[in-house]
C-alpha cells in the first residue's frame, strides 16, 4: 500500500487533527497514537501527516493559505493528480484546526520519541515545501526556526539546515556541512564521509519513511557532495 493510500484510509475514519495535529482528545486518536508508538517501524503515517500538518500551518503563518500551498507541496515531491487529492485532503484538514503548530510538533516529539533524525527529516521536508517556488520567504523561514527550535535543534543546527535549502550558487559549503573554515584537511574528510554515510537513502528508508519522499535523502546527500567537493577544489586536495 502506496503511503497515499494509507493517507486517505487515516484521513478518512478520523479527523487528521486526532491522529498528529491536536490533542482533541478523541477515543480514536489516541489508539491511532498507541499503535503508531507501539511499532516503531510504523513511521511512514505519522512522518506523512506531520509534514503535511506543518506545512499547512506555515501557508497560515502569513494570513491566508490559497490552492498555491497545495500546489507547493506537489511540485516539491512530484505528486501526481491522483495521489494530491489525498495530499490535498490531508492540508485542507490541517489548516481548518485550530491547535497551531506547537501542539503538531509535540505530537511529532511524542510518536517519534523524541528521535531528532526523525524530527529532522520532517523539518527537511518542510524546508522542501517553502522553497517549491524557488525561495524559502522571510516568514516561512521564522516559522521554521521555530518549529526546530520546538524541535530542540539550536540555532546554529537551524542555520545548517538551512544552508542545505539555499540556492547553489548562494550557499557556503562551510555552513553547509556545518564546520568552520578554518577545520583541518583530515577533519574535513573525515566529517564528510560520515555525514554521507549517515545521510544515504538506505538509512532514510530503513527507519520506515516513505519511500514517496526519499529525496529528502538523495537532495541532502547531493548538496554535502557539491559543498565537499567546492571545499576539496579550493584547497586542492
Amino acid at each position: 500500500m502506496s503511503i497515499w493510500e494509507k493517507l486517505a484510509a487515516a484521513t478518512v475514519d478520523l479527523s487528521l487533527a486526532g491522529q498528529i495535529a491536536a490533542r482533541l482528545g478523541d477515543a480514536r486518536g489516541h489508539h491511532v497514537r498507541d499503535q503508531i508508538q507501539d511499532k516503531a517501524a510504523d513511521n511512514a503515517l505519522p512522518f506523512t501527516v506531520g509534514m503535511i500538518s506543518l506545512g499547512a500551518k506555515m501557508a497560515k503563518s502569513d494570513g491566508v493559505v490559497t490552492k498555491d500551498e497545495v500546489r507547493a507541496f506537489k511540485k516539491a515531491f512530484k505528486v501526481s493528480d491522483a495521489e494530491m487529492k489525498h495530499a490535498a485532503r490531508a492540508f485542507n484538514l490541517a489548516k481548518q484546526g485550530v491547535a497551531g503548530y506547537e501542539t503538531c510538533a509535540d505530537e511529532l516529539i511524542t510518536v517519534f520519541r523524541g528521535d531528532r533524525k526523525m524530527l529532522e527529516y520532517v523539518l527537511e521536508g518542510v524546508f522542501h515545501i517553502a522553497k517549491a517556488d524557488g525561495v524559502i520567504h522571510p516568514k516561512e523561514e521564522e516559522f521554521l526556526r521555530k518549529v526546530a527550535k520546538r524541535f530542540g535543534f539550536t540555532d546554529a543546527e537551524f542555520d545548517f539546515m538551512k544552508a542545505r535549502h539555499t540556492p547553489g550558487p548562494e550557499r557556503n559549503p562551510y555552513d553547509v556541512l556545518g564546520l568552520e573554515p578554518s577545520v583541518g584537511n583530515d577533519e574535513l574528510r573525515n566529517h564528510y564521509s560520515r555525514l554521507v554515510a549517515e545521510n544515504q537513502s538506505d538509512e532514510f528508508l530503513a527507519r520506515g519513511m516513505p519511500k514517496e519522499f526519499v529525496l529528502i535523502s538523495t537532495e541532502r546527500v547531493a548538496a554535502i557532495k557539491q559543498a565537499y567537493n567546492a571545499i576539496a577544489k579550493e584547497r586542492r586536495i
